[in-house]
This record gives structure tokens, sequence and C-alpha cells, in this order.
């Protein structure tokens, strides 16, 4: 087993602040700890081409992507988790009753049940990726889904957790919620990442700031979470770092003792 040190980053609230840079101080920790000989990945809620830009920036090639449900070291997916194809209609025909819209999220692109709807636009409008799903309520029959998102207000997804014991129900914003495979999580990827690499637990890090963080930062030896990440991710959190507009990397960085 490999005595290297592997680092995992979320993206959005972590590596980019609240207008979706990254801070220039970020980009430059991450190439010294690569020249440092460390490992540098991304863990994400995000689809692999929903920052493709931000990878080919960094240099980073290995990557846990819709919260840990489709997983990729050198450009290789070595860990795939779908949702259920049967209970994913069963809940579309119920979303539909509530005016519930979906987006279903496959591994190059996601696709809509509904031609437009406010709160599609408003919450992914927040990523700031400079693209929107298109149309097509067929798309989770003919692709493998590894992700849905359900866009409700927030309590309202309780009828669908109470009823859809195969997913797991995890909010991102006001407005919408991550639709996951049971039991999946970053925390599950990065499990088969690391055993892919070979690297030990006690060397695993990993930053981040969302609800969707929690399982991940209680997880891993070494979680750290951003100071402006939910109550909820600070509580588990080995560490708590500064805001990401405040050079949160590089501070909780040098917490961990890997940079100077």
């Amino acid at each position: 087993m490999t005595d290297k040190k592997i680092i995992f980053f979320d993206i959005d609230g972590t590596l980019l602040d609240h207008d979706k840079n990254l801070p220039p101080a970020t980009k430059e920790a991450i190439r010294t700890l690569k020249k440092d000989g460390h490992e540098v990945a991304i863990a994400t809620g995000r689809g692999p081409f929903m920052y493709e830009d931000l990878r080919e920036e960094l240099g980073i090639q290995n990557f846990v992507s819709y919260n840990g449900q489709y997983v990729e070291v050198d450009r290789e997916l070595i860990f795939g988790n779908s949702l259920n194809q049967d209970k994913l209609e069963e809940l579309t025909e119920l979303a539909a009753t509530h005016d519930h819209p979906l987006v279903y999220m496959g591994q190059k692109e996601m696709k809509a049940n509904v031609e437009h709807h406010n709160h599609i636009v408003e919450s992914i409008g927040t990523m700031k990726i400079g693209a929107f799903p298109t149309h097509d309520p067929e798309y989770f029959k003919m692709e493998e889904i590894y992700q849905t998102l359900i866009f409700c207000e927030q309590g309202e997804e309780t009828r669908y957790e109470q009823k859809f014991e195969a997913f797991d129900f995890i909010r991102w914003h006001p407005l919408s919620v991550d639709i996951l495979p049971k039991g999946g999580s970053k925390a599950k990827g990065i499990e088969m990442m690391i055993a892919k690499l070979n690297i030990n637990p006690e060397n695993v890090y990993a930053f981040g700031d969302g609800l969707n963080d929690i399982e991940m930062l209680s997880t891993v030896a070494h979680g750290v979470a951003m100071g402006n990440a939910h109550d909820e991710t600070k509580e588990v959190a080995k560490y708590v770092t500064k805001a990401v507009d405040e050079n949160g990397i590089v501070h909780g960085l040098k917490m961990v003792g890997l940079l100077k």
C-alpha cells in the first residue's frame, strides 16, 4: 500500500467561490500539492460534463461525480451505480401529479421531463455552467441515469422519501433535491477510488461545504469543512477552515499540514 496522500475537493462553495470563480491561491495550492507528489481528486454532485474545463485547468483526471455514483481514475470508469429505472418511472409519474419536474442526469448530458420550469432555470442557473437541460421525457429509459434532480419546495420531498426506499434524497438548493441510489454517497465513491489507487485510508483528506458532503467528511480520516459550510457539515468535520472567498482551501491545507 502506497504512502501517497490523496486530497478530494468538492467544487461549488469549496474550489469555486460563490461567483463560480476559482481563486488564484486555490489554483496555486493544487499545483503545489501535485508538485509535492500528492494525488488530487474532485468529489462533486455535478456530472462529469459539467466541469470538464475545471479538470483541464487544474490538471485533474481522477474524480467522483454524481455524489459517488460515477467514478473515473485515469479516464477509466471504475464504478458506476445507476438509479433503478422502474422506480424512477414510478417517481416520475407521482411527481407529475404535484407539478414537480425532474432532470435526469447521465454520463454525458442531462435532460428535463418538461420543456420549461422556473424552478429548473433558477436552481441550475446558480451553478453557472452555461447550459440548461434540453427536453426529453424518455431519456431515463434509454441511458444509465446516475442522479436525478427533483424540483420542489423545502419539505415537499418528504412524500417521495416515504414512498421510495430505493432512493436517497439530499437537498442541494431551496428549490431542488438530488435523488441518488440508496446508500450512494461521495464517501462510497472515495472508497472505490482509494482501493483502485491502493492508498491507505489514513492518508485521505477531503474538503467540502454542502449537506451532500456530510458522509464524506465524517468518513475520511481528515475531513475539512469550509467556513461557509452548513452547520451540520461543520459538526461532522475534523477541521473547519476559513470561507472559500477567504482563501479557505489554502488555510485548510496548512491546518492539516499539507502546505507550509
